[in-house]
């Protein structure tokens, strides 16, 4: 995968306020091609935020968000970009099949119809260990494998930026091991991850940084190994979507 040398993020003092409640103050966010980031921060410290505001989920209030240099709501670059929200596990209520699901991946604002013969699907599928399942509902799937075919999904258009909001959240350990492989396999190809986790686990030798939030500010971006202990006592329920907001797609222009 060819790299630009601009840079894949860069946020510049962003402030976010939702239903009248400052959320993200004066973040700045800077990632590379290549890089695999980790968004850590105890619940409620605006990870989610700063993930939707940068796929262009959310509006900022102020400040500004490119991606690969351009407006994070122009068309071209969400062409170039996989999302993984936080509650994505919850399209198991979807009735579609595995195949079905991750075509629908291929949808932009310009092409509504579904291309479940594409060969990107099969080999999104397979990339996540399902390609034997394609033809299942998602419905008589497990937690485990209704993540893995939403992560499918985003990767079936092979996007520059992967941006994913607990992808290891509620699924055993084979499949832990099966994502933090295959997200060694596209680093090594040259994709981008932006990544939330709770602990770094798994991936911590394979992280290129950490950025650490606190009631919605940086307080660490750096080496991993260096990060400040998390505090846990803080939440805001302003940091979540219901399912229903996170599953369609989200991050295309109407």
């Amino acid at each position: 995968m060819k790299r630009s040398a601009e840079p894949v993020v860069e946020v510049r003092r962003a402030n976010v306020q939702l239903s009248g409640t400052r959320i993200l103050h004066d973040v700045d966010l800077r990632i590379a091609p290549g890089e695999m980031v980790a968004l850590l921060g105890a619940n409620g410290s605006g990870k989610s935020t700063l993930l939707r505001a940068v796929v262009g989920v959310l509006p900022l209030e102020s400040g500004s968000a490119t991606l690969f240099g351009q407006e994070v709501h122009r068309a071209a670059v969400h062409d170039r970009l996989g999302y993984v929200p936080q509650d994505s596990s919850e399209a198991g209520s979807i009735p579609a099949t595995a195949r079905e699901s991750v075509a629908s991946g291929l949808l932009t604002s310009r092409s509504w119809w579904p291309r479940t013969r594409d060969p990107r699907v099969r080999t999104a599928l397979d990339a996540v260990g399902l390609g034997d399942l394609a033809g299942r509902p998602i419905t008589r799937m497990s937690g485990g494998q209704r993540r893995r075919v939403m992560l499918a999904r985003a990767l079936v258009r092979e996007p520059e930026f992967l941006v994913l909001d607990e992808p290891f959240s509620g699924v055993d350990l084979s499949t832990q091991q099966l994502i933090a492989s295959l997200f060694r396999e596209l680093t090594a190809r040259g994709t981008t991850i932006l990544v939330v986790l709770h602990e770094t686990g798994m991936l911590e030798r394979d992280i290129t940084r950490a950025v650490v939030l606190d009631h919605g500010r940086v307080v660490h971006d750096g080496d991993a190994g260096d990060r400040p202990p998390l505090d846990p006592g803080h939440e805001h329920l302003l940091d979540s979507l219901p399912p229903h907001e996170c599953l369609g797609q989200e991050i295309h222009p109407a």
